[in-house]
C-alpha cells in the first residue's frame, strides 16, 4: 500500500505544480517546462524510493515489459496515478475558481493547430524518448541513481519546451487525464491521442532499453 501511495501523492504533485504554472502562475513556456520538471525531480527524490518514482502509466507499462515491476504492483501503480493526477488536478479547479478564473481552463493538453495523426507522431517520439532516458538512467548497467531524479527532471522539461506549442507536451496518459476530466471539452475529447500514444512510445522505449543493456 506504501508503494501506490507513493505513486498518488508523486503523480499529485506533478499534475499540480505543473499545471497551476500554467493557469495560476501564467507562466512562459521555460516556467511550465521546469515547473513540471522540478515536480518530478521532487517526486522522484521524495518517494523514487518506495516505489521506484514512475508517476506516469507509460513509465509502469515500460518497467512492466522489462520486467522490473509485476503485473499486480503495476496495475495498482496505474490506477494510483490516474487518482492522483485527478487529486491534483481537482485542487487546481477549487483554486482557480476561488480566485474567479474561468474553470475550463485547467492547464489540459490539446491540440489545434495539427492533425491528431501528427499530434500521435509528436506524443509518441517525446514520450519514446522520455522513457528510453528514464530506463537508462536507472539501470542496474548503467544508471545514475544518484542523479537519476535530475536527469529525469531536466529532460521532462526540455521535452515539453519541444512538444508544448504542438500537442501541450503530455508524455503521461494520468497528466493529460485529470485536466480534461473537469475541462471536458476539445482536451476529453481529444484524451484518446493522449492515452494511446505515450503507451506506443513506452513500449517502443522499453525493447531499446533492452537493447542497449543486453
Amino acid at each position: 500500500m506504501k508503494k501506490y501511495l507513493a505513486e498518488f501523492f508523486g503523480t499529485l504533485i506533478l499534475i499540480m505544480l505543473g499545471t497551476a504554472s500554467v493557469v495560476i502562475a501564467k507562466g512562459n513556456v521555460l516556467t511550465i517546462a521546469f515547473a513540471f520538471g522540478l515536480a518530478v525531480t521532487i517526486s522522484a527524490y521524495s518517494f523514487g524510493a518506495i516505489s521506484g518514482g514512475h508517476f506516469n502509466p507509460a513509465v509502469t507499462t515500460a518497467m512492466l515489459i522489462n520486467r522490473k515491476i509485476d503485473a499486480k504492483d503495476a496495475l495498482g501503480y496505474i490506477i494510483a496515478q490516474f487518482l492522483g493526477a485527478t487529486a491534483g488536478s481537482a485542487f487546481v479547479l477549487y483554486f482557480v475558481k476561488s480566485m474567479g478564473l474561468a474553470s475550463n481552463a485547467l492547464g489540459q493538453t490539446d491540440f489545434t493547430k495539427i492533425s491528431p495523426f501528427t499530434a500521435l507522431i509528436v506524443e509518441i517520439l517525446a514520450t519514446f524518448l522520455f522513457v528510453t532516458i528514464i530506463l537508462l538512467v536507472t539501470s542496474d548497467r548503467f544508471g545514475n541513481p544518484d542523479l537519476a531524479g535530475l536527469v529525469i527532471g531536466l529532460a521532462l522539461a526540455m521535452l515539453i519546451v519541444f512538444a508544448i506549442n504542438l500537442t501541450g507536451a503530455s508524455l503521461n496518459p494520468a497528466r493529460s487525464f485529470g485536466p480534461a476530466i473537469f475541462a471536458g471539452g476539445s482536451a476529453l475529447k481529444h484524451f484518446w491521442v493522449y492515452l494511446i500514444a505515450p503507451e506506443i512510445g513506452a513500449v517502443l522505449a522499453a525493447f531499446c532499453a533492452r537493447f542497449f543493456e543486453e
